[in-house]
């Protein structure tokens, strides 16, 4: 008789399907270990995300499930059952965290008190890295064609959307900028291809009508990790940005 793929995970993490492995067992019996080793599974899931106080990493829940537990089914799962609820279980970049559900959203922010607010410097250097990441200072300057103060990056680290990624592999080695999965989970995106298209920024206005046919904003990858022409930061590279105190420790 062919088995369900499924049934051989649940007698490889459910400590009761390891007791009934050399036992003769139905379908129907296999079914409900499976559904109970997963429910547990969930419930682990689930107090592991509740209780963190920002997004946690999928391969942290998975490190926490019991041995052999398909964290991308137990995951799906746990999203299925809060799809429908005030609070929904959401992807942001490669982690999970609880947010209230989209269409609640208007009952929380009108008890907000929005404590980052930024000039309209800030507002414009924030979408050009956001878009054009990675880029230097230099790079920004051509986009805005206007100088971007010190104080204006300063600030957007401070908020913790953008950080330092590492270093240009080009003459004076200039930093590179780029945003965090802070920036991620505020503006309510799982990566950053799914920042707004074309027509959004139309349809938003903040695109003027005389921009070319032909432009498109850039292809931004997936992920945000360094690409060829970017070194790491090393931990002179941090002194040297005021990052990290010649002793080695971080500064506050």
């Amino acid at each position: 008789m062919m088995m369900d793929p499924g049934y051989g995970s649940a007698v490889a993490y459910g400590s009761e399907a390891d007791h009934a492995e050399g036992e003769e067992m139905t379908r129907d019996a296999l079914d409900a270990l499976r559904d109970r080793a997963l429910h547990e599974a969930e419930r682990i899931a689930e107090a592991l995300i509740f209780a963190s106080s920002g997004p946690v990493a999928e391969n942290l829940i998975a490190a926490k499930l019991p041995q052999g537990a398909p964290v991308g089914v137990v995951i799906q799962r746990l999203a299925e059952s809060y799809a429908h609820r005030g609070v929904n279980l959401v992807r942001v970049g490669d982690a999970w965290a609880f947010r209230t559900a989209a269409d609640l959203g208007f009952l929380i922010r009108q008890e907000e008190t929005e404590v980052k607010k930024l000039s309209r410097a800030g507002l414009e250097v924030l979408s050009t890295i956001a878009y054009h990441q990675p880029v230097t200072r230099a790079e920004i300057e051509d986009v805005r064609g206007v100088a971007t103060s010190k104080g204006t990056l300063d600030v957007l680290l401070e908020t913790g959307w953008v950080r330092m990624r590492g270093r240009r592999r080009s003459p004076g080695r200039p930093v590179t900028y780029g945003t965090t999965p802070a920036f991620l989970d505020h503006f309510g995106l799982e990566d950053l291809r799914d920042l707004p298209g074309m027509d959004e920024l139309k349809g938003a206005g903040l695109l003027s009508g005389r921009v070319p046919s032909n432009f498109q904003p850039p292809v931004l990858p997936a992920n945000d990790d360094l690409t060829d022409e970017e070194d790491p930061l090393t931990q002179m590279d941090l002194e040297e940005l005021g990052l990290l105190t010649p002793m080695g420790e971080a500064e506050d």
